[in-house]
C-alpha cells in the first residue's frame, strides 16, 4: 500500500484526540474521515484537527473510497460490530484495546479479518514503550538468567478524571469491564511479550472496593483486580490493576531471574535497574517518548502486508486471560486459558457474506 495511508476515525472521545496527535507524527498517515453518532460532534472535531470529511454512519464511512483503514475509539461494546462491519467492506482496522467484551466477538473479529484479508491490530501499546523494547533485549541477551517470577502493576485514580466523557467506563452496558480491561490488559499483554510466555492459567479476584458514580453508588464494573499467572514456558507472577490509586500513578514491573532482577519504571532515576548477583546494578536512560508506537506499527504491517506485532489473533491470548480471570473470580477457582482458536466461525462468516 504505497504513499499516505489514509485513515477513517470512529470515536470523537480523548482517546482518539491523544492518538492523533501521535500519529501525525508518521508522515504516512492520513486522517481524510472522522464518523460520530451526531453530525455536530462530527463537524466540531474535524475542525479541531482539519479532517475533510464528516460522516454519521459508520456503513457509509466504510464503504467510501476515500478511506484506506479505520481506527475504531469508542466504548468497549462497539468494539467488534463496528470492526467486523469494516473489514467487510474491505477496510484494515485498527481498534482499541480491550479487544471486545466477549470471547466470541473477539474470535468473530479475527474469523472476519482472515476471511476477509485485512489486517486488526489492537491498541496494546505498552509493549511499543522503547523502555520495554529495550527491556525485552537484555532479557533475551540473559542478563537476569531465565525469569522464574514477576510482579507487575498499573494503578491510576480512574478514567473519570481523563475528559467529561470518561464515566462512560463505568456504565456496565458500554464498559462491561473496569479497571481489569482498561489497564490490567496493558500488563497483561506487556508480560507476554516481555517473557515470550502465554498465560496457561490465572487465579484472581476481581473487586469493586471504592469507586462511585455520580449518583455516590458502587460503580457497576470492577475497580481493582488481583490475579496470579502462570505462563507455558514455567514463569508465574502477580498482574494488580487499580482504579483508586488517589496519588502518584503506579506503574511498575519487576522480573526475577536465575542470574538477577530488572526492575522496569520503579526508579525515579532510571527506567530500567538491572541488579545481578554480585549486587551489581546496571541503570538505563532513556529519552522521553511521544509517540505510543502503535500507528506506526500498523501503517509499517500495512505498508508491507504483513500482520501487525498485535495482530487480532495475538491479542485473543491476552482475551483469553481477561475472560479466564473474571471466571476465576466469579467461581473462586483456578482457570485454564489459550485453549485452540475457534475456527468454525469462518465458515459462518462465509454463508452469510
Amino acid at each position: 500500500m504505497p504513499g499516505k495511508i489514509r485513515f477513517g476515525m470512529v470515536g470523537t472521545g480523548f482517546i482518539a484526540d491523544w492518538v492523533l496527535a501521535g500519529a501525525r507524527q508518521d508522515a504516512r498517515f492520513e486522517a481524510v474521515a472522522i464518523c460520530s453518532r451526531t453530525q455536530e460532534r462530527a463537524d466540531a472535531f474535524a475542525a479541531k484537527h482539519g479532517i475533510p470529511h464528516t460522516f454519521t454512519s459508520l456503513g457509509q464511512m466504510a464503504a467510501s473510497p476515500l478511506v484506506d483503514a479505520v481506527y475504531i475509539a469508542t466504548p468497549n461494546f462497539l468494539h467488534a460490530s463496528q470492526s467486523i462491519l469494516c473489514m467487510r467492506h474491505g477496510k484494515h482496522v485498527l481498534c482499541e484495546k480491550p479487544m471486545a467484551v466477549t470471547l466470541a466477538e473477539c474470535e468473530s473479529m479475527v474469523a472476519a479479518a482472515e476471511f476477509n484479508n485485512r489486517h486488526l491490530m489492537i491498541g496494546h501499546n505498552m509493549r511499543f514503550d522503547p523502555v520495554h523494547r529495550r527491556a525485552k533485549e537484555l532479557l533475551e541477551q540473559g542478563v537476569i538468567g531465565d525469569v522464574i517470577t514477576f510482579r507487575t502493576g498499573l494503578g491510576t485514580s480512574g478514567p473519570e478524571g481523563w475528559s467529561m466523557e470518561g464515566n462512560w467506563f463505568f456504565d456496565k452496558k458500554k464498559a462491561v469491564m473496569g479497571a481489569l480491561s482498561d489497564l490490567g490488559i496493558h500488563k497483561i499483554d506487556l508480560m507476554q511479550y516481555l517473557t515470550g510466555q502465554t498465560v496457561i492459567e490465572t487465579t484472581a479476584k476481581i473487586l469493586t472496593l471504592n469507586k462511585h458514580d455520580r449518583e455516590d453508588h458502587l460503580i457497576g464494573v470492577d475497580d481493582n483486580a488481583l490475579c496470579i499467572l502462570r505462563m507455558n514456558g514455567g514463569s508465574a507472577g502477580t498482574m494488580a490493576a487499580s482504579w483508586t490509586v488517589y496519588g502518584q500513578e503506579s506503574n511498575s514491573t519487576c522480573l526475577f531471574g536465575t542470574r538477577g532482577v530488572m526492575r522496569i519504571y520503579n526508579s525515579l532515576t532510571a527506567p530500567i535497574e538491572v541488579r545481578d548477583l554480585n549486587n551489581t546494578i546496571t541503570a538505563y536512560q532513556f529519552e522521553h517518548q511521544t509517540r505510543s508506537g502503535v500507528i506506526d506499527e500498523f501503517i509499517d504491517a500495512l505498508e508491507h502486508d504483513r500482520e501487525p506485532e498485535v495482530s487480532g489473533r495475538e491479542a485473543l491470548t491476552t482475551m483469553r486471560t481477561i475472560f479466564g480471570c473474571i471466571k476465576s473470580s466469579e467461581t473462586g477457582r483456578t482457570v485454564s486459558v489459550n485453549s485452540s482458536f475457534v475456527t468454525h466461525l469462518q465458515d459462518g462468516y462465509r454463508r452469510n457474506k
